[in-house]
């Protein structure tokens, strides 16, 4: 049984027209999560959303507790993820107000929690291919039903913060032919793979980076505005990936059996605080 789960960032705090809502504070072996859990219906289809910079924005990106956050969307059942969030443009044609539907990441982040495997049980799990193409085609489907302007298949630069990139840094990721930056999917991505939960991103552009010569200072006011007119047309996608998503579902997607070829660790070294630690991550393969 799949149940979707929605990872709302920027000006993504609440979707309206929902019935049944219910806020559930999760506990997690991980910390807090970013806010409490959303449990909601839409046409008759239940899923789970959390805001991810908590509801009013006052998590930055480095203080985000991914980890937490992976692990309570999954102790409520969630096997999917669509991560929506805000980012800067790296290419000319990819401009404001434009979506794109990511699916390659270049991890720049260095100050987080990347993995749920740092102690005692060591895992290495696949990342060449980091999101679900059956998400993706979910995604792609409900974008152009709600006519929205944008790109399949895209690099997503994933940078600290929050600080905006400098002029170099800005050019040396267009060098690298990469799509867009933002700050957010990364651990993300990486936690949601080690979670044995399909992932899709949707990255929607708020503003050119600073390497274009009419956006050298990228002011947050102009980017709130792009911002919520994104959020807007992102509610409406929101709703009907929920509604149809199900149609697009793949069993046999890598991701849900990942942990089966990752963990190294002898098993007599696995001890038990560490195994009920990874209960609700890793459960599937250190129980058997």
């Amino acid at each position: 049984m799949s149940k979707l789960g929605i990872i709302g960032g920027s000006g993504l705090y609440n979707i309206e027209g929902l019935s049944k809502e219910k806020w559930i504070k999760i506990k997690t072996p991980w910390g807090n999560p970013s806010d409490q859990i959303l449990e909601a219906k839409f046409a008759n289809q239940s899923f789970c959303f959390i805001p991810r910079h908590g509801r009013g924005h006052f998590i930055p990106p480095s203080n985000i507790n991914f980890r937490a956050n992976i692990d309570a969307l999954k102790q409520r059942g969630v096997t999917d993820i669509v991560s929506i969030s805000a980012v800067g443009s790296l290419r000319e044609t990819l401009e404001p107000g434009k979506f794109v539907i990511v699916d390659q990441f270049i991890d720049r982040t260095f100050a987080r929690k990347k993995t749920f495997f740092d102690d005692e049980i060591v895992a290495h799990v696949s990342m060449a291919h980091p999101t679900s193409k059956s998400l993706m085609d979910a995604c792609e489907a409900s974008i152009v039903k709600c006519k929205i302007p944008y790109q399949r298949g895209g690099t997503y630069i994933a940078m600290e913060g929050p600080q905006f990139s400098s002029l170099a840094e800005s050019q040396l990721y267009r060098s690298w032919k990469a799509d867009v930056i933002g700050m957010t999917n990364m651990p993300e991505a990486k936690l949601a793979r080690e979670a044995e939960i399909r992932y899709a991103s949707i990255s929607m552009v708020t503003d050119y980076d600073c390497w274009h010569p009419n956006h050298e200072n990228v002011d947050v006011q102009q980017v709130i505005k792009v911002l919520l007119e994104n959020a807007a047309k992102a509610k409406k996608m929101i709703k009907d990936i929920i509604e149809n998503y199900q149609n697009y579902i793949d069993i046999s997607d890598p991701a849900i059996n990942c942990l089966d070829v990752a963990i190294i660790t002898d098993p007599k070294k696995r001890t038990k605080k560490t195994i009920n630690k990874l209960a609700t991550i890793a459960g599937r393969v250190l129980k058997k």
